[in-house]
């Protein structure tokens, strides 16, 4: 463990102790709370869910917004790399696909803050368009 030289350095380290402690405790009860599982499969890592990880992680603390985000196995949706998938309290959960950092604040700000659909939206339908025809575009929803 590396010495603290000062004042400042022990209250960065206090505060990412807390998030770190915040972060298991919204993990050990996540009923009631906004919900972020990225797939981080093989799939999912190489056409960019790790940026789109970080970008939730970081959009959502910009707007002080209390959210658990996980990252998950593959949902099964691997030709609409990379997805997304949200539960709101009181609502199913939602999958969103071709999710880039932009789509993260049209997400944020659309879905998560105003409770209004985006697109990119997958349905399994949609999802068997998409599979069949090879479609590499957005999904309409």
């Amino acid at each position: 463990m590396t010495k603290i030289k000062n004042l400042e350095e022990l209250k960065q380290l206090r505060d990412q102790l807390l998030s770190k402690i915040d972060l298991r405790e919204k993990g050990e009860f996540p009923e009631g709370r906004i919900q972020i599982k990225v797939a981080m499969s093989t799939c999912g890592i190489e056409a960019g869910a790790k940026a789109v990880l970080n970008s939730f992680i970081e959009e959502l603390d910009k707007r002080s917004i209390s959210a658990i985000v996980t990252q998950t196995d593959c949902l099964g949706y691997c030709k609409a790399e990379p997805t997304v998938e949200i539960s709101l309290p009181d609502h199913e959960a939602i999958v969103f696909g071709f999710v880039d950092s932009k789509k993260v604040v049209e997400i944020i700000e659309r879905y998560i803050i105003k409770n209004e659909l985006v697109d990119g939206v997958i349905t399994p339908a949609q999802y068997e368009v998409i599979n069949n025809n090879g479609l590499g575009g957005r999904v309409n929803g």
